[in-house]
């Protein structure tokens, strides 16, 4: 072997360990649901996913909506493979992965699927585990959960660091977004829940969509819900639906695209997990071995530790 490929070889090991070190890294998960379809939730998804990824962030976007899937259809997109090839034993949770706009990676699941609507919890945490195969490097994961309590939102929210419920200002918007916080926080131990209202007028009527909620909620539950802002009513956004466009990608100056970009940047500020909560969580392992990973030595033990609150 000649000189010049021997003192290659060093180089090229260091930038394989940079990339397996960056792809350990503990990754922020994101769920955003809702009480109820037809609020906007996927929309909401897809451009908190895309504002994120023009920060320079590496973002990934699962489609958790597993038998009525749109995120491809959304964006103009043709997967090859979705979840449904994953769990039919035909392909590889990586080989499903899409590069969307602004590079972010779209794992798309099936629509029309029967089957895939009524996996049960055994197979929902067998989904969530098989993110662990995944050896890329990822800043956030946003899961645009079904609407309502079945049993796929539960476990995609409970095993996500961050819930955002998504809602209206209209009365079953709200009933139904109360009745998911109720199930998520009595039945499964979710005590913090980040509120957005979308297609308001204006912040004022964000207030007032959240104010709602919240005094329903502070009475009859045990949890925390923090205001995190409005989405406004935008025919800029309905232009970029019809042309399976990213708002924030398509009309980057519109009034919807900057609510989306500030957001991204609320959604940012939140702290990162610092240990795994020891329940079923998405990338487990990366947060267990972080611990580890800042050690001087890298060899103390794992410690399981709560995620750090914004």
């Amino acid at each position: 072997m000649s000189k010049p490929q021997m003192a290659a070889l060093p180089i090229l090991d260091q930038a394989a360990g940079l990339r397996s070190l960056k792809a350990a890294q503990p990754v922020r998960v994101i769920a955003v649901t809702s009480g109820k379809g037809g609020v906007g939730k996927t929309n909401v998804s897809v451009n908190l996913a895309v504002a994120l990824a023009q920060t320079g962030k590496q973002v990934m976007l699962l489609d958790g909506d597993l038998g009525l899937a749109n995120i491809d259809v959304m964006l103009g997109l043709q997967p090859s493979y979705n979840l449904a090839h994953v769990l039919d034993g035909k392909c590889t949770l990586e080989d499903t992965i899409m590069t969307g706009p602004a590079g972010v990676m779209i794992v798309p699941a099936s629509s029309g699927k029967r089957h895939m609507a009524e996996l049960n919890s055994l197979q929902h945490a067998g989904l969530v585990q098989a993110f662990s195969e995944l050896n890329r490097p990822i800043d956030v994961l946003i899961v645009d959960t079904a609407a309502g309590i079945a049993d796929s939102v539960i476990t995609f929210s409970q095993a996500s660091q961050e819930v955002i419920v998504v809602v209206t200002g209209d009365p079953t918007s709200l009933t139904d977004a109360y009745a998911l916080i109720k199930v998520l926080n009595r039945d499964h131990g979710v005590e913090r829940v980040q509120v957005l209202a979308n297609m308001v007028r204006d912040a004022s009527e964000a207030q007032s969509v959240y104010d709602s909620l919240r005094r329903v909620a502070e009475r009859f539950l045990d949890v925390t819900l923090s205001f995190i802002g409005g989405i406004p009513s935008d025919d800029w956004l309905k232009r970029a639906v019809r042309r399976q466009r990213a708002v924030v990608e398509a009309y980057p100056n519109c009034p919807a695209s900057e609510a989306f970009r500030q957001l991204a940047r609320r959604a940012d500020s939140w702290g990162m997990p610092n240990g795994a909560r020891g329940n079923l969580e998405f990338f487990v392992e990366r947060l267990v071995q972080q611990p580890a990973a800042n050690s001087p030595t890298g060899a103390s033990a794992p410690r399981l530790a709560g995620v750090a609150v914004p």
